[in-house]
């Protein structure tokens, strides 16, 4: 559960109470009833990169070594899910997006996210931002999904292309 521990309008330490309009679940509300922490998910955009007829997989600066997933980054106000996966990817990637398609929606339940990915159809050079320290490219029929979040969105898009996806153990 959610981190959050005070009201952000009077400062008082919030308490959890029943929510008798959604079917009785515990929510962090203000005694005086001037905030409730709903706590939604939160959206996060993922891309599967096909970049000159490859999968790019992409390994985090905070992940172990031989971890690599989809490029992944936060919605900002403002932009559409397509126009925030094209800003990540070119932040990250140095990529232009030159085509976004929609694979699917996948919960996250472990972290409180709504994964919404797309396959990202991908030009340019290659530049790695600070955030990354190495990725791979991968022939597509040879990628192996992993069976939690943006696994699940890879195993979609290799189904679609007739791919058999074998998931990692």
């Amino acid at each position: 559960m959610s981190d959050i521990q005070f009201c952000p309008v009077c400062t008082q330490e919030l308490m959890w109470q029943n929510d008798e309009h959604e079917a009785g679940r515990l929510r962090k509300r203000c005694p005086d009833g001037h905030w409730t922490h709903w706590d939604n998910p939160v959206p996060v955009l993922a891309a599967l990169v096909e970049f000159e007829g490859k999968i790019m997989l992409a390994r985090n600066a905070a992940w172990p070594e031989k971890m690599f997933a989809l490029i992944t980054g936060f919605m900002e106000r403002g932009e559409t899910p397509e126009q925030g996966i094209a800003r990540e990817l070119k932040e990250e990637t140095n990529l232009n997006a030159d085509r976004v398609t929609l694979i699917g929606v996948y919960e996250f339940i472990k972290k409180n996210e709504l994964i919404i990915a797309y396959h990202v159809l991908a030009s340019g050079e290659i530049q790695l931002s600070e955030e990354l320290i190495e990725y791979r490219m991968v022939e597509p029929e040879k990628l192996r999904p992993w069976r939690a979040g943006t696994g699940m969105a890879v195993a979609d898009w290799m189904r679609q292309k007739g791919f058999e996806p074998h998931f990692l153990e």
